[in-house]
């Protein structure tokens, strides 16, 4: 950690499980292609090191709050993941010192407009629309993170299981990777890659993404106003 990192906040956990509404959030930073089967699924081969981008804060939406689809995309996927709030400023820290950084685990969904994706050069308007990322209510992360598992489903039928072990880079060493490049800040938001499965939000349905025994946001999807 920088030499001004400071201390753990000390936000209680009534307060994160408001999240975001009485925690700051001032970006989302997100892993892409982190386990090896989604990767494969899109054609990909695994990066050497993480792949990270950013998604507005603008797109966060909650538990019930329905997935809008955008006119200008015709094919919009669900990605479940594990969400990890940062519960103290982290700069140019090691593992340790990230671990020791994980407030909170929550339930996200990036939301990813998936022909956008490919044919941008980058991916801010694939992932950047309003309502492309519910995050459901936050809770304590458990003492061994690589034993969190997340599972989405679709209208009730499981499209998606992956546990943070089969992660090509851990929770701790992303998390380590990133404040190298940026400071992550008490109340940013990190997503650690999705698995394989991803599949297309059509209006009507309804998708729901759990991290098992911690965290679960469940969301409708409308079309384009």
């Amino acid at each position: 950690m920088g030499p001004d990192s400071g201390a753990h906040v000390p936000y209680p956990m009534s307060h994160v499980r408001s999240y975001p509404t009485t925690m700051r959030l001032t970006k989302i930073v997100c892993v892409g292609r982190n386990y090896l089967d989604h990767a494969k699924e899109l054609g990909n081969e695994l990066p050497k090191e993480p792949l990270i981008f950013l998604k507005p804060p603008s797109s966060v939406i909650g538990d019930g709050q329905p997935i809008q689809l955008p006119a200008m995309s015709k094919q919009v996927e669900f990605e479940g993941e594990i969400g990890v709030i940062i519960g103290e400023r982290l700069s140019r820290a090691d593992e340790k010192q990230a671990r020791a950084a994980v407030l909170a685990i929550a339930a996200v969904n990036d939301v990813t407009a998936r022909d956008l994706q490919k044919s941008d050069s980058q991916w801010t308007r694939a992932k950047g629309f309003d309502t492309f990322c519910p995050v459901g209510i936050p809770n304590e992360p458990p003492d061994e993170l690589g034993s969190l598992e997340v599972v989405t489903r679709v209208n009730g039928v499981e499209r998606q299981r992956g546990k943070a072990s089969q992660m090509a880079f851990s929770i701790p060493m992303v998390l380590a990777y990133i404040s190298q490049i940026m400071t992550l800040e008490p109340g940013d938001l990190v997503c650690t890659g999705t698995p394989a499965g991803v599949g297309t939000l059509h209006p009507g349905d309804e998708v729901e993404v759990e991290v098992l025994g911690v965290s679960r946001v469940r969301n409708s999807v409308v079309g384009p106003s």
